[in-house]
């Protein structure tokens, strides 16, 4: 293996960069060398020596995640609500296990599901149980397929590292910034669908869960929607990941007395540069003229009143997407293929949403201002298209339709923020910046409680045998935190059976 990007202070020993190794990929490091040394000067009163390292490691010896095998009893098979990274991750330790998961998914497979999106892309035909945000993979299979996480959590490895062993480059095992790409994160997903197959598990796609069967405050089973009819599987055991658009999941699980609370969100616009133009920011001169990556930023910055304005989900070499799943909304997503090849960068500029801004004390108060102002670039558009506008037009006061499909507060932060941004970028507020609107869905606008054993409660008291996991309920923010989320609640479920 190389990695790249391992530093040291000047004085330390190089003798500590196996240990810095298997700090970041959690190998266990036989025999090393370097192959390049640098200086990063940049901050001066912190100047730090840069490592490029080849080592070798045997796979055999390392145990990333101990899985103990268990057997099924009478508490029936475990079930997964949700295909995306949480669900795909805890169905495969479920499987890895012994315990024959049953998955559940509302889309369709990845090969139907992408079948479906580009009609929609092409001919405005929706179908809102399988689009960019439902379906195997989950919204993250038509993404950037950005692997970087803030967690810190030895489960992460684990992640990358079956990704990698899927059919993900193995380069995500090293670098500092690690992607795959829509296009090969699509034959990923089927892959590691067919091992948890092999193991004994089902997936059912086309499948929507509608409601719990509950006896004494435990779970007994899950009743779905299949095949056009009413289906019901037994189990004691649910994890409920459904990422952050299940919004009739979310009504029905409020309505049955589940606890949840308001969370806080963003809003904003998507941004749209010539990715010559990051580069030449970023680097000096374009990435391909230096053999580099398309260049990438992250950016941020409070505004007077207080508010957090921040770039989210930058994709170099993207496409801005269209990524509706209701009937008469629109929303925006940035989406880029592994080769970032397409000559523009994108990113959502977002801006903090409270639960004060929700204007009810309605848990799902959060849910009705996203699908208010979704309805609202709908109309103003025509369809499903973006409401789009040039940044000159915008800053002054021509862009109507933008303005129109966004609250004031989030607006005028944008306005504010967008200048400094072009302090830091040099262009990035360039009259011809095209920006797009509405970027609503970076995050669950509501949290679904839960206990130090993960499980949920209803009615103030814990529902035996749910285990809310995910985005959706909250507790995660990009495929490799979904992923481990997944993971933590495969193995409570797999404590019990033990």
């Amino acid at each position: 293996m190389k990695i790249d990007q391992i530093k040291l202070s000047p004085g330390e020993s190089t003798s500590i960069l196996p240990l810095k190794i298997r700090k970041k990929t959690g190998h266990k490091v036989r025999n090393w060398r370097i192959v390049r040394e640098s200086i990063d000067a940049r901050d001066k009163r912190n100047i730090k020596l840069v490592y490029s390292v080849e080592y070798n490691y045997d796979p055999k010896e390392e145990k990333i995640l101990d899985i103990p095998e268990v057997s099924s009893s009478d508490a029936g098979s475990p079930v997964v609500i949700g295909f995306g990274p949480c669900g795909i991750f805890c169905g495969l330790v479920l499987a890895r296990a012994g315990l024959k998961p049953l998955i559940l998914e509302r889309g369709m497979d990845v090969d139907r599901r992408t079948e479906q999106v580009e009609l929609f892309w092409k001919e405005g035909k929706l179908d809102p149980e399988s689009n960019v945000q439902f379906g195997e993979g989950g919204a993250g299979a038509f993404s950037d397929g950005k692997l970087t996480t803030g967690i810190k959590d030895p489960r992460v490895h684990f992640v990358l590292s079956e990704l990698a062993s899927h059919g993900g480059p193995s380069d995500i095992l090293y670098k500092a910034k690690p992607h795959i790409g829509t296009d090969i994160l699509k034959e990923v997903v089927k892959s590691i669908r067919e091992e948890i197959i092999s193991l004994g598990g089902q997936v059912i796609f086309g499948a929507k869960a509608e409601a719990f069967v509950v006896e004494d405050r435990k779970i007994r089973g899950v009743e779905f929607f299949a095949d056009g009819k009413e289906q019901v599987a037994e189990t004691s055991n649910v994890v409920l990941a459904i990422g952050h658009s299940s919004r009739d999941t979310f009504k029905w699980l409020r309505d049955m007395g589940v606890s949840m609370t308001q969370k806080q969100f963003s809003m904003g616009v998507r941004a749209e540069h010539p990715q010559d133009l990051i580069d030449i920011a970023q680097y000096g001169r374009p990435g391909r003229e230096l053999g580099l990556p398309p260049a990438d930023y992250k950016l941020s910055v409070r505004t007077e009143e207080g508010r957090g304005v921040y770039t989210f989900c930058m994709c170099p070499g993207g496409q801005v997407i269209v990524a509706s799943s209701e009937e008469g909304m629109v929303v925006t997503n940035g989406m880029s293929y592994h080769a970032r090849n397409s000559g523009f960068a994108n990113s959502a500029v977002l801006v903090d949403v409270r639960p004060e801004d929700f204007g009810t004390d309605d848990v799902l108060g959060g849910v009705y201002l996203q699908q208010k102002y979704e309805k609202l670039a709908y109309e103003v558009s025509g369809g499903y298209r973006a409401p789009r506008a040039s940044w000159k037009e915008i800053k002054e006061d021509k862009a109507e339709n933008i303005r129109k499909c966004l609250p004031d507060f989030v607006y005028s932060s944008l306005k504010e923020a967008m200048p400094l941004f072009g302090r830091k970028i040099k262009g990035f507020d360039g009259d011809d910046t095209q920006i797009y609107a509405i970027e609503s869905r970076s995050s669950s606008p509501v949290r679904i409680s839960r206990n130090e054993d993960l499980m949920g409660c209803v009615d103030g008291e814990t529902l035996k045998g749910f285990f809310p996991a995910g985005e959706g309920a909250g507790y995660a923010g990009g495929i490799v935190s979904a992923a481990v989320d997944g993971i933590r609640a495969a193995l409570k479920i797999i404590e019990i059976y033990e």
